[in-house]
């Protein structure tokens, strides 16, 4: 199947990927579950990142919580998450999207 975008075949069978996963585990836009195999859980966190944090933006944890709430309610869990994965950063209680 050609890739309508003209994107690498890596980066088309990510975002088809990406996309089962998101059909898969979110339901009128909030999470019906937690991902426990890591590559599905990146995929919705990469989804929830790109949709809720600005890049050049500090967050206090207080909003941080709020925004991912939005999601599902197991705030801690998604923020640990984030953190951990790599794709944002925590110092003194303020999150940054990482890189």
């Amino acid at each position: 199947m050609p890739n309508p975008d003209g994107d690498s075949p890596a980066a088309y069978d990510a975002a088809a990927y990406d996309a089962k996963v998101l059909r898969a585990f979110l339901r009128d836009g909030r999470l019906v579950s937690i991902p426990a195999q890591e590559k599905k859980r990146l995929a919705i966190l990469r989804y929830v990142m790109e949709r809720t944090f600005a890049q050049d933006r500090e967050y206090p944890e207080r909003e941080v919580n709020e925004l991912l709430r939005e999601y599902h309610e197991d705030v801690a869990t998604l923020r640990r998450h984030l953190v951990t994965s790599g794709l944002m950063t925590r110092a003194g209680g303020v999150y940054r999207r990482a890189g």
